[in-house]
């Protein structure tokens, strides 16, 4: 096996205590307060739009937060690097349109075939390869196609539901603007607290007839293998894990000093994606913008502390998993609309840059236009075929781009 061995050994309680620090603490609760706000919107908008039931969506949340939430922790303190996985992003919008004529047991089966692939390549050191392999521009466009549904919704939103919209879009842009200001408030979670106000002074929480306060007994489900989510979905999802999310992870960490263990968090994101399926949850990714706050400053030896309280943190977050999902749910859907798509932006704006910034441009346009027509063809998602086309344009047309 081509696994890497961690260079110092398990932190014993007299380092972890030794370890601990304020410093750390508010970049792990800022960290996570990031995940489990426009990310879980994400979630919950596409979830809805496919279908799932407010179980199933409970469900996704307890494997995304509480199945990551272990790995994260596990590799934290193994490797002594700030190393926290969630869920592919890309993958979960991908998985929006799938719903739409693929059954959730079907597209629980793609994961299954996802996780199994990413073990296999993780633990053969394959993965490098296989990332070095696909031109990013072209998969960045396919990013960009998927995600330019969630921008739209920020303009729906101010059109639909101005009382709530609004405030938020303007938290955001200031908290944007004013460095001083972002320093104690990201802008993402301004945009949330600003949304919340909002729904308070109107009175437009839609409180459940049933108790909030409820602890996750996650649905086990039982997957169905079809050639059409195979193809549609398989692919797609594991470039978006090796290639988007855990490239970014690369980048952020390998800036900051850290040496991230390609081949073993691959394997990771394989056995972690194998287990969330079960429980409904996308595949398993090392995020970037987590990984980014927490080791953004401080000490880099001490970095990892951070990871493993983001780690804590998404336990209890998962457990809780039907308390958070009801809650959000009861408020305005322009609420949740708004909180992705504004969690969206950056991203977008980067995978527009780099899809149409230098190579590959015109095969990364070719992926884009595919991908937003959302036309399936023989019941294959336009996500596949996006990236098919838009390879076999670069091949054609940008022979000289591949020769670099």
């Amino acid at each position: 096996m081509a696994l890497e061995r961690p260079e110092q050994p398990l932190p014993g309680l007299r380092r972890l205590a030794a370890d601990l620090g304020g410093l750390y603490a508010a970049n792990a609760l800022v960290a996570f307060i990031f995940a489990a706000s426009g990310p879980v919107a994400i979630i919950l908008a596409v979830g809805s739009r496919g279908g799932l039931t407010e179980a199933d969506l409970a469900s996704w949340l307890f494997g995304a937060f509480f199945v990551n939430g272990l790995i994260s922790i596990a590799f934290c303190l193994r490797y002594r690097e700030p190393l926290v996985f969630f869920w592919t992003i890309p993958g979960a919008m991908l998985v929006g349109p799938a719903l739409g004529h693929l059954s959730f047991a079907e597209v629980i089966g793609a994961y299954l075939a996802t996780g199994l692939l990413m073990l296999v390549l993780g633990l053969s050191g394959w993965v490098r390869r296989a990332m070095e392999a696909v031109p990013i521009p072209i998969v960045m466009g396919m990013v960009a196609g998927v995600f330019l549904r969630f921008g739209l919704d920020i303009v729906f939103g101010l059109r639909d539901d101005l009382a709530v919209a609004a405030p938020m879009v303007l938290a955001f842009l200031f908290l944007s603007w004013s460095q001083a200001a972002a320093r104690f408030c990201p802008p993402l979670i301004g945009a949330l607290l600003a949304g919340v106000a909002a729904i308070v002074a109107g009175a437009r929480f839609d409180a459940p007839g049933q108790g909030l306060l409820v602890f996750a007994l996650p649905g086990i489900y039982l997957p169905a293998f079809s050639w059409q989510a195979m193809i549609e979905l398989v692919v797609p999802l594991a470039i978006t894990v090796l290639v988007v999310q855990n490239g970014q992870g690369f980048a952020v960490l390998t800036a900051a000093g850290h040496k991230p263990p390609v081949n073993a968090i691959a394997a990771a994101c394989g056995a972690g994606s194998l287990f969330a399926a079960f429980v409904g949850c996308v595949p398993t990714c090392l995020t970037g913008p987590v990984n980014a706050i927490i080791s953004a400053s401080g000490d880099r030896q001490r970095h990892y502390i951070a990871g493993v309280m983001v780690g804590i943190l998404a336990l209890g977050f998962g457990l809780l998993s039907p308390f958070f999902t009801r809650l959000l749910l009861a408020t305005p859907a322009a609420f949740i609309a708004m909180l992705g798509g504004l969690a969206m932006l950056r991203v977008l704006q980067t995978a527009f840059a780099v899809s149409f910034g230098g190579k590959f441009a015109f095969g990364a346009l070719v992926t884009f236009l595919v991908t937003v027509a959302d036309v399936p063809i023989f019941g294959i998602g336009a996500a596949f075929w996006g990236l098919a086309s838009g390879f076999a344009a670069a091949l054609l047309l940008e022979r000289e781009d591949f020769r670099r």
